[in-house]
């Protein structure tokens, strides 16, 4: 299994401080011969349908030197992991989460808000000093 990214218990605490129970740490999903380990699975309850929203989380720590870089590459495992989830657990929604202080660099730019218009769509941002999600990106 893959280590645990910088921020894991961080997200995974603002989300249940946010109502989700986490289900799954990590979501492991597999597709013919091949495996792969979304960060989280979640899941709410809501109340006025009666219904369980299912989500699953990549987190991503936008850490490296190039803001692009770290863009490339949470756009690309965004993109594969939103097709096997499509193919397995067509019921769970794809989010990338992202730490506040990288969305104010990367995300406010064209290029960012660019990728979240046309690609990458749902994402939410958390503080993880304070373990809590910040804003959710429909």
């Amino acid at each position: 299994m893959p280590a645990l990214d910088r921020y894991h218990k961080s997200v995974a605490n603002a989300l249940v401080k946010d109502g989700w129970r986490i289900t799954d740490d990590p979501l492991i999903l597999k597709l013919e011969n091949r495996t792969f380990y979304v960060d989280l699975g979640a899941e709410r309850l809501i109340a006025a349908e009666k219904d369980t929203a299912k989500i699953a989380v990549e987190i991503k720590t936008f850490l490296s030197p190039s803001p692009v870089a770290d863009l490339e590459q949470a756009l690309g495992q965004f993109g594969i992991y939103e097709e096997v989830l499509k193919a397995v657990q067509p019921e769970r929604v794809l989010y990338l989460a992202i730490p506040e202080e990288a969305f104010n660099r990367i995300f406010t730019e064209r290029i960012g808000q660019l990728i979240l218009q046309n690609r990458i769509r749902r994402a939410f941002t958390f503080s993880w000093e304070i373990e809590e999600i910040v804003q959710w990106i429909p």
